[in-house]
């Protein structure tokens, strides 16, 4: 893959509030953002919309991809569940001149991160608690009691990861969560590659 700009990548446990940030920061024109749209094995959700929340494929066609070697990343995050970065994504968005923003799970953000050490900002945001979490997921409403503690769970060894990130941000009140993101990714997009070499 050739190098482009930069890629920022946001992690964290679901409901920490890593996706409101995400979508505060590309609507910062200075930034000069875009979304990496990741790929999911499973059907969309409610509204969700191919080619702009996720690129939908079944199992087979995500195999396929695997075996391709045409993912940046990918995991099996439940049992016949895989998402994934498509390296085309990345290569889209690094040719409009663009830097790459990913809202993806503490695995392959990581991965993200060991594959391009120079190039990524990896952020992980951290709920005020786990307490606080499970409320949060409750309040959606979109999920059953059994997928909500099954995220539960998860986060728990989600959060064990935090300390392999860039930088924490706890997401305890959101303005100051938004301010702190901006910034970190403001410094990281004007550092220099003379800098960085």
């Amino acid at each position: 893959m050739d190098k482009g700009g930069k890629l920022i990548v946001f992690s964290a446990p679901s409901g920490s509030g890593k996706t409101t940030i995400v979508r505060h920061l590309l609507k910062q024109a200075a930034l000069n953002l875009e979304f990496s749209i990741s790929a999911a094995s499973r059907a969309p959700r409610g509204e969700e919309k191919d080619g702009v929340d996720y690129y939908f494929m079944d199992i087979k066609e995500f195999k396929r991809h695997i075996k391709n070697g045409d993912f940046l990343e990918w995991e099996e995050v439940y049992r016949d569940n895989f998402y994934g970065t498509l390296k085309s994504e990345v290569e889209r968005i690094w040719a409009q001149g663009k830097n790459v923003i990913f809202d993806i799970d503490v695995v392959g953000g990581l991965r993200i991160k060991k594959k391009f050490p120079k190039e990524t900002l990896a952020v992980f945001v951290k709920p005020p608690s786990v307490d606080e979490l499970k409320i949060r997921l409750k309040n959606r409403k979109t999920e059953s009691e059994e997928k909500i503690n099954m995220r539960i769970a998860k986060a728990s060894i989600e959060m064990a990861t935090a300390p392999q990130f860039d930088f924490i941000i706890v997401n305890d009140e959101l303005e100051k969560a938004l301010k702190e993101a901006e910034k970190l990714v403001a410094n990281h997009i004007s550092k220099s590659l003379s800098e960085e070499e």
